[in-house]
């Protein structure tokens, strides 16, 4: 009898060994497997719980952060991405007063992410599933490509001094405006004047020659205009993000472009 259950432990010792490694749940992500890391991702389709005012999730990783919003207020913390689990951690975020049914955007956005969702990539779309959320996003880039710098007729909407960005009523009522065309010629305006000129291009390096009439507003959009010419006069850094130019120029001053 003995000798009987000896011949049969190796097969028991085996049955267990496979109920074990079965019941260990998803597969763990494997060492190259590739992560939400380095992109960002806007959603597309929502099952479940909607986002109130309708969103889209913005949602941007790097290795080990995450930057979201859904409308309101940013979200930012620590992210991982271990056993195809969303683990964030340490969030904080802005303290914007938000109007209408954007009010519940925010208690929406930590509710997903404090559920630690589970996540699926499959190319340019990630997956996000939750205990009542399942919330589909695609690649930003796919669903908001970048505006060529050239060719496309800019919108000042945000003046940039000391690192912060500023916006006014009388910004927003000059609505000054940029086009560089695709022979470097510039035009457009500064807020009460004219602007002709040249731009040279090089990557993300730009270099302006910018002239102007020489007409007279008020003082507010005369402040605006210089603010313009300053950011614009010489050498800056441009950078494009979907349909948002944001220009920096070498001696300090800076503008937020839309693309129109």
């Amino acid at each position: 009898m003995v000798a009987h259950l000896a011949r049969l432990g190796p097969v028991v010792l085996l049955a267990l060994w496979a109920i074990t490694g079965c019941s260990s749940g998803e597969p763990k992500r494997g060492a190259d497997e590739p992560t939400p890391a380095g992109r960002t991702f806007l959603s597309t389709d929502v099952q479940g719980a909607p986002i109130p005012g309708g969103g889209p999730l913005t949602l941007g990783f790097t290795d080990s952060r995450i930057a979201a919003d859904a409308g309101c207020n940013k979200f930012t913390g620590a992210v991982s991405f271990d056993d195809h689990v969303l683990h964030v951690s340490g969030l904080a975020t802005t303290l914007m007063a938000c109007e209408d049914d954007r009010r519940g955007a925010d208690e929406w956005l930590s509710g997903l992410l404090n559920s630690e969702p589970s996540w699926r990539l499959e190319d340019t779309r990630l997956t996000l599933h939750s205990p009542d959320r399942t919330v589909t996003l695609l690649d930003k880039k796919i669903v908001r490509p970048d505006k060529p710098v050239k060719g496309t007729q800019w919108l000042v909407t945000a003046l940039i001094t000391d690192n912060s960005q500023v916006r006014s009523r009388a910004l927003d009522e000059a609505q000054p405006t940029l086009v560089i065309a695709e022979d470097n010629g510039v035009s457009g305006n500064a807020g009460c004047n004219r602007m002709t000129g040249s731009a040279e291009v090089s990557g993300t390096r730009i270099t302006f020659r910018i002239a102007t009439t020489k007409m007279m507003c008020s003082p507010e959009v005369m402040e605006v205009e210089q603010a313009v010419l300053k950011a614009l006069d010489g050498k800056t850094t441009a950078t494009v993000d979907a349909d948002t130019l944001t220009v920096r120029n070498d001696n300090g001053a800076g503008l937020v472009l839309h693309a129109q």
